[in-house]
């Protein structure tokens, strides 16, 4: 519970910091000198919480239980179930064919790089483990 809470707080204010970013670029780099404050709190508050579904959802793969593909197969349809809607909300994703279409490629490629990058990270540094034990038999 601990770990969920320490996430979730993570992810709520890194949420909150990207949206900030977020806006200060379209201010000085956008041609947008005026924000409208009911866009700014509704793009805020969806930022936040992509912020904690992306923060909380990994803790799927420290269930040591369930198999790498289940995993996944949760983690992937939790984020996705959650940001979609999330994502047609805050006005990121409008309901075209194209643009659905579009949005799920980025997507679905966004996710492989980095359930890759990952899965890599952690091979690596599980055979980093094995080879420090066996040095000490």
């Amino acid at each position: 519970m601990k770990t969920f809470l320490i996430r979730s707080a993570g992810g709520i204010f890194f949420g909150a910091f990207l949206s900030t970013v977020i806006v200060y670029a379209l201010i000085f780099f956008g041609d947008t000198p005026v924000l409208d404050s009911g866009d700014f709190v509704k793009n805020s508050m969806a930022a936040m919480a992509a912020g904690w579904l992306f923060a909380v959802s990994p803790l799927y793969f420290e269930i040591q239980s369930f198999h790498l593909i289940q995993q996944t197969l949760l983690h992937f349809l939790t984020v996705t179930l959650g940001y979609y809607p999330l994502a047609i909300y805050a006005g990121w994703l409008t309901l075209t064919l194209g643009s659905f279409l579009i949005f799920t490629a980025v997507f679905l490629v966004i996710y492989a790089v980095i359930w890759t990058g990952f899965y890599f990270h952690y091979r690596n540094e599980a055979e980093d483990m094995n080879e420090s034990l066996d040095q000490l038999s």
